[in-house]
Formats: structure tokens, C-alpha cells, sequence
């Protein structure tokens, strides 16, 4: 037996703030998360759960193990609670472990120190269970994270491997890309719902459309792709298991009606190829075309948007055009709901119209203003309400 077969506490990683938008996606997978803490979420499971978590979350970053949590105020103390723990039940003789380390009010702020004594006092236990003088290190790599809190240590092991906003579909980069964690988030937190038409006029290499048409087919963001808990020895191989609910998930008879636009040939080529890649190809129309000539026959659909702002090279006097230029065409989808993500902090001056909402979002590491304009509400939908 394994530490992977009984009951076990799962944290999940998300960006700052959107921490609600996971947690409510948890929810919706049946769990009972804990409050969100330094843009960690718990909650308990069993392996199959981790895996899920992988598969399912469109807004997480990371899916950990929670291993144990130990006072470490010295390095002694540090060493013998990670000596303490049954190694040999998670990483097998030949297994490759790194060590990552942060720190937050504790005496241990030293992050290479701590994660040397980490590893040491993992390998001297593997050593000594397995009758070893030495560790091989040529198998698979169990990634472990020390995390230090007011001399606490809680010690997690990864399950994603590369992050997951890695969804296996973007193979090549656009200018000034958004992570399809945030595309994901931004759509959750609009109005936007299957039935309705979208539209992103500064589609770019087709994110926020591919994360949409991925949404509204209900396809798991990552069910196209490999986790690294799928290579743990000692782990029960579910991965067969949670593939076959994912598949049987899929809405193939949907229609959708997304768009997106874009002024540059090139990127609406490399959107294209993304969608093809993603398998919503079909799903999605993709047009070379200026924002100022987007149009739609449709009503009370939404728009949501990453557009250039002063750190993608525009000069000051060509931001504010576009965005005024921006507001017009938006005014013209006069039933419609807007929601774009930006750093220019004058965006509503340009763009013509004060928010209903601005919420702190952050684009890698800039931090941004989301924006929301609520539109017409659709007549059968009765009162039209933002997700919080």
C-alpha cells in the first residue's frame, strides 16, 4: 500500500484573484473546497480526485498533494519532520526528486538552504529503506515543494507537471499571448453562456474563442494532454477512467455562434491552426478584419477581449484612439456585454462608458483592470446577473 491509495488532502494552485472562479469550479465537480489562501485551495479526495482536478479545472494552475505539514522554526527541525515521513511509500529507489522552497513570516527564509536540507533528509530515508549506499536518480521526477508559513512547513507534491494552462493545443505563441487559465476565468466571470453569440475582436492566436468553443462543447481543458502523477510508480493507473468521463461529457450536437477578429493575417492563421489543434475548428469562425468593421445580425450576445494596451508597444496617442474607436463599435452592439481586460488605467476615459464592475486581474505578472458593461439582458433569461 501507497500513500496514494487512502484518503488525501488536494491543494490547488490559481492565480490571484481568481480564486472563486476555481473554487465554484470545484463545487461543480462535487467537492467542498476550503477558503482560498495565498491563492491555495484544499479539499479532500482520493487519487482519482487529483486526476479529475487535472483534468477538469480551467482555471488552475497546479494540482498538489498535501504530504504533511510539521513546526520548522531550525534546520534540525526541518530535516527530522521531512525524515519522519514514510518516503519510500511515494518515490521508489530510482526515483528523480526537486526540491522547490518559499517562505513567508519564518525564521527559515534562506530557499536554497532549505531546499538542500529537503532533499537530503528525503535521500537519506530512501537510502536507508531501500538498502541503498547511493541514489540512481533515472526514473521519473517527483517534484516537492517546501512551503514555510509563520514556521510551519507544508510539504506538497506535484501532480501536474507543466502548468496547466499547458492544454496541448497552443503549439506556437502570438504576440503578447493571454494564459488560457485567465482566458477561461475572464469567460466564467462574464455573461456569457453557450446559447449566446461572442465575439473577440482582438482574437490574436485565438485564445479566448478556442476557450470558449472548449466550454461551451463542455471539452475538459485537459483531457488532451499528460500529467506527471500519471508516472508515479505507486499510483493506481485511473487515468482510462477519468478519459472515458470526460469523453462521455462532450456536447457534440451544440451550436455555437464565436468569433473572432483579428487586424493581423498572420495571428488569425496561427488562431486558425490552434482551433484545428483543439478540435473546435468547426466551432469557431476566425476573420482577418480591423475591429472598427466587426459587426454582428445577432443580439445580446458578449464580447470579451484582451486588447493591445501600452506594454504591447502602442504609442500613448494610438491607444487612445483604438480604444475610442473600440467604444464606438461596442456602442453599435448596443444590446451587447463587453468585458475587457487592460493596464491602461484610462481605458474608460477613452473607451466612453464608466464600468458597471472593475476587478483586479492579473496577465502573468502585469496587473490589470477587468472591465465589465453590461449589455441588454435577453428577454426569456429574465434578469441578467454577473458572476461574482
Amino acid at each position: 500500500m501507497s500513500v496514494f491509495d487512502g484518503k488525501l488532502r488536494i491543494e490547488v494552485a490559481a492565480a490571484s484573484g481568481i480564486e472563486a472562479v476555481t473554487k465554484r469550479e470545484l463545487v461543480r465537480l462535487g467537492y467542498t473546497p476550503e477558503g482560498a489562501e495565498r491563492g491555495r485551495i484544499c479539499f479532500e479526495g482520493r487519487f482519482s480526485d487529483v486526476l479529475r482536478a487535472n483534468v477538469f479545472l480551467r482555471t488552475a494552475e497546479r494540482v498538489r498533494i498535501v504530504l504533511f505539514s510539521a513546526p520548522a522554526d531550525s534546520f534540525d527541525a526541518l530535516f527530522d519532520s521531512v525524515y519522519a515521513y514514510p518516503w519510500q511509500e511515494v518515490i521508489p529507489s530510482r526515483g528523480r526528486v526537486t526540491v522547490n522552497a518559499r517562505s513567508h513570516a519564518s525564521k527559515l527564509f534562506a530557499l536554497s538552504a532549505v531546499q538542500s536540507i529537503t532533499k537530503k533528509a528525503i535521500a537519506k530515508k530512501l537510502m536507508n529503506c531501500f538498502s541503498l549506499s547511493s541514489l540512481e536518480e533515472s526514473g521519473e521526477e517527483y517534484r516537492i515543494e517546501v512551503s514555510l508559513e509563520s514556521d510551519v512547513a507544508t510539504v506538497t507534491l506535484d501532480t501536474s507537471g507543466d502548468g496547466l494552462h499547458k492544454r496541448g493545443w497552443r503549439t506556437y505563441l502570438g504576440e503578447a499571448p493571454i494564459r488560457e487559465t485567465l482566458a477561461s476565468a475572464m469567460l466564467q466571470l462574464s455573461v456569457w453562456k453557450a446559447d449566446r453569440p461572442f465575439i473577440d475582436p482582438f482574437c490574436g492566436s485565438g485564445t479566448l474563442p478556442i476557450e470558449a468553443a472548449l466550454m461551451g462543447r463542455n471539452i475538459a481543458s485537459g483531457m488532451n494532454r499528460h500529467f506527471a502523477c500519471e508516472d508515479f510508480e505507486f499510483a493506481p493507473k485511473l487515468r482510462l477512467e477519468v478519459q472515458r468521463e470526460a469523453e462521455q461529457l462532450i456536447d457534440r450536437d451544440v451550436k455555437l455562434r464565436i468569433s473572432g477578429f483579428d487586424i493581423d493575417r498572420d495571428a488569425v492563421k496561427l488562431a486558425m491552426k490552434h482551433a484545428r489543434a483543439a478540435g473546435v475548428e468547426g466551432n469557431i469562425h476566425l476573420q482577418t478584419c480591423d475591429m472598427r468593421d466587426v459587426s454582428s445580425r445577432f443580439k445580446y450576445g458578449v464580447i470579451v477581449t484582451n486588447p493591445p494596451y501600452g506594454e504591447r508597444l502602442l504609442q500613448e496617442n494610438e491607444l487612445r484612439t483604438l480604444y475610442a474607436d473600440f467604444g464606438k463599435m461596442c456602442t453599435a452592439l448596443e444590446e451587447w456585454s463587453v468585458y475587457v481586460i487592460t493596464s491602461y488605467r484610462a481605458f474608460e476615459k477613452y473607451f466612453g462608458r464608466r464600468a458597471d464592475k472593475v476587478r483586479k486581474l492579473y496577465n502573468s505578472e502585469l496587473e490589470c483592470g477587468f472591465y465589465t458593461f453590461l449589455g441588454a439582458r435577453p428577454p426569456r433569461e429574465g434578469r441578467e446577473s454577473k458572476t461574482e
